[in-house]
């Protein structure tokens, strides 16, 4: 409610010092304004007006109480998330505003009458100054209607290289709360990203979640394995690894986890691949490191590969090395 009264206290100064920019312009003759503000003058002191105003408020509020539960009930019956109860909440809010600023003024004096003074000058700077406004207020009707992502997905802007997890969708901004940035890895850190509205029509958007029952993409886990360790082994040790940690990944979506082989200059890049949550990806790919790692540590038929550094004074020092060693062992007789 504070906010509307915001709104209304900064609206209605604009709207008179159009109409004077008008007038001083010539584009609104002098005597047609004096008549306005008799008029207007006069019927404010009238107590009904203010009694109409207020009765137009009270019942866009209630409207707008009864329109809320309304829509909860039937999202909610309808399966549908929080995230777009909220986005559609909100664009209904900002109608019901529109609407009763309208009826308003049309107590105080025929509202055609206004909106053709208004309209008089409006016309002169629209183009230049409301150009990106006006497409984010576009963008923001689209995304409302249509939905290509809501509060609570998460997003991928290619041209901005940005990830973030959507939180709020206002009329000029899409508000993310950041993935990656400050860490190395896809986790949300809090930090907010406020993405401008009109951007959104000449930017792709990737969404990880677009599916609600089925958030899941595909990952994967590289191993470097050396050459000389028991492929089978190692292939069977990260495949059960995967399995124990993605089990109910496996039973949502069928798809179990399976591997790639890489060859590289010090042995096998086995590529491990598997199904699993779009906001929880880090977690799962430690989980299943942790599991590999601690196999392959207690096996010896398998090994990870470690790049070696080889010059000619190291090569002659080991070539020498065994022939040292042999004039350093005692003679026997």
């Amino acid at each position: 409610m504070r906010r509307n009264i915001k709104i209304a206290l900064v609206g209605i100064p604009v709207i008179i010092m159009t109409i004077v920019i008008a007038v001083l312009l010539g584009l609104i003759p002098k005597s047609i304004m004096l008549n306005l503000y008799g008029d207007i003058i006069t019927k404010i002191i009238e107590y009904q007006l203010v009694l109409k105003i207020a009765s137009i408020w009270i019942s866009t509020v209630v409207i707008y109480k009864l329109s809320k539960e309304l829509l909860n009930r039937t999202m909610l019956h309808l399966r549908r998330t929080t995230g777009e109860i909220r986005m559609l909440a909100k664009f209904l809010k900002y109608i019901l505003i529109v609407m009763a600023v309208l009826f308003s003024i049309h107590q105080v004096y025929p509202i055609d009458t206004l909106l053709i003074a208004f309209g008089a000058f409006s016309g002169l700077f629209l183009g230049w100054a409301l150009q990106q406004p006006i497409t984010g207020v576009a963008a923001w009707i689209f995304i409302s209607i249509k939905r290509p992502f809501k509060i609570g997905d998460r997003i991928y802007l290619p041209t901005l290289n940005i990830v973030g997890d959507v939180v709020d969708l206002d009329i000029f901004y899409t508000v993310l709360n950041q993935v990656g940035g400050t860490v190395g890895s896809e986790e949300a850190t809090g930090r907010i990203v406020l993405i401008p509205n009109a951007m959104l029509f000449s930017t792709p958007v990737i969404n990880y979640t677009r599916v609600e029952d089925s958030p899941y993409i595909l990952d994967e886990v590289v191993d470097k394995v050396s050459f000389d360790s028991d492929w089978d082994e190692a292939e069977k040790i990260m495949i059960r690894a995967a399995e124990e940690v993605t089990k109910d990944i496996i039973k949502a979506t069928g798809v179990k986890p399976y591997t790639r082989a890489d060859l590289y200059d010090y042995g096998v890049m086995m590529r491990l691949r598997y199904m699993t949550l779009a906001k929880d990806r880090v977690r799962i790919s430690y989980e299943i490191v942790k599991r590999i790692v601690k196999e392959f540590q207690r096996n010896n038929r398998v090994d990870f590969a470690i790049p070696y550094v080889y010059s000619y004074q190291v090569g002659k020092r080991m070539k020498l090395s065994p022939i040292l060693t042999r004039l350093k062992e005692p003679v026997g007789f």
